[in-house]
C-alpha cells in the first residue's frame, strides 16, 4: 500500500476537519452560540468515528461519516445564508442560542484589529453589569469571519466525501475479492 493511498489522503482529511471543528468549537463556546456548538459537538463525533472506519477498515462507519458530510455541508450554508442575511435571515437575532441569550458571536467584538470600548449605561435601574460595546476599527467584520469557516468546512467537507466515496469502493472491493 503506497503513501499517497486514498485511505491516507482520507485520514489526514479527517485530521484537518478534527482540527478545524476542535477550533471553531472553541470560538462558539466563547460567543454562547448553542445551536453551532452543538452541530461542531456532532461533527467531532462523526469525524472520529469517520477515522476510525478508515483506519480500521470499516466501510460502515465511513458510510456514516459521508452521510453527516451532506448533513454538514447543508449546515454550513444555512450559516453563510444566516450571516449574509439572504431569504430573511438576520444576524441580530438569536437563533443561533436557540433564543436562551443576548449572545451574538465571539468574532463580533475580538475580530482581527478590532477596538473594544465598553460603555456603561447611566439611566438608574439599569443593571450594573449590563453595558454597552462599541467595537470599530475592525479589518474584516465579524459576519465573513464566520463565512469564512464555513466555507473552510464545506472545502473540507466536499473533499473528505469524494475520498469516503472512494474509499469505500475500495474497501468494498477487496471485500468481494476476499469471498472468492
Amino acid at each position: 500500500m503506497g503513501c499517497c493511498t486514498g485511505r491516507c489522503t482520507l485520514v489526514f482529511l479527517c485530521s484537518l476537519q478534527l482540527l478545524a471543528a476542535l477550533e471553531r468549537q472553541i470560538f462558539d463556546f466563547l460567543g454562547f452560540q448553542w445551536a453551532p456548538i452543538l452541530g461542531n459537538f456532532l461533527q467531532i463525533i462523526v469525524v472520529i468515528l469517520g477515522l476510525f472506519g478508515t483506519i480500521q477498515f470499516r466501510p460502515r462507519y465511513i458510510v456514516v461519516y459521508t452521510v453527516w458530510t451532506a448533513l454538514w455541508v447543508t449546515w454550513n450554508v444555512f450559516i453563510i445564508c444566516f450571516y449574509l442575511e439572504v431569504g430573511g435571515l438576520s444576524k441580530e437575532t438569536d437563533l443561533m442560542t436557540f433564543n436562551i441569550s443576548m449572545h451574538r458571536s465571539w468574532w463580533r467584538e475580538h475580530g482581527p484589529g478590532c477596538i473594544r470600548r465598553v460603555v456603561r449605561p447611566s439611566a438608574p435601574g439599569i443593571l450594573d453589569d449590563y453595558s454597552y460595546v462599541s467595537v470599530t476599527g475592525c479589518i474584516i467584520d465579524f459576519q465573513y469571519l464566520e463565512v469564512i469557516h464555513s466555507a473552510i468546512q464545506i472545502l473540507l467537507s466536499l473533499i473528505g466525501f469524494v475520498y469516503a466515496c472512494y474509499v469505500i469502493s475500495i474497501f468494498m472491493e477487496e471485500e468481494d475479492s476476499c469471498k472468492y
